[in-house]
């Protein structure tokens, strides 16, 4: 098993597309989006079914890759969610497969 870093963004739909681009700008290989069905955060829940509008819909980016690579995105996604609603967890995983990764 080799070590490295998963990143899981949560993060408005809108705001995805730019998410995307700073992981790949990152030197990330791949990421998976996601559709957040509901939730709760700030004390407000939401839920996709029941909102009137998309315009609040809100997705799961998930990337895998080095701690290297996971920090070159820091900063952007730093900016990104200082203009969007979102959350940011990193975490250390174990993959059987680095080169993926």
């Amino acid at each position: 098993m080799h070590v490295r870093y998963r990143c899981e963004l949560i993060i408005e739909r809108m705001a995805a597309p730019r998410a995307c681009r700073i992981l790949e700008e990152a030197g990330l290989t791949g990421y998976t989006v996601l559709p957040a069905i509901s939730g709760l955060g700030r004390q407000t829940r939401w839920n996709r079914d029941s909102d009137i509008s998309a315009s609040s819909d809100m997705v799961v980016v998930v990337s895998i890759g080095a701690q290297e690579q996971i920090e070159a995105a820091l900063k952007e996604i730093e900016s990104l969610l200082s203009n969007h609603i979102g959350v940011l967890s990193i975490c250390e995983v174990k993959v059987l497969r680095p080169d993926r990764f």
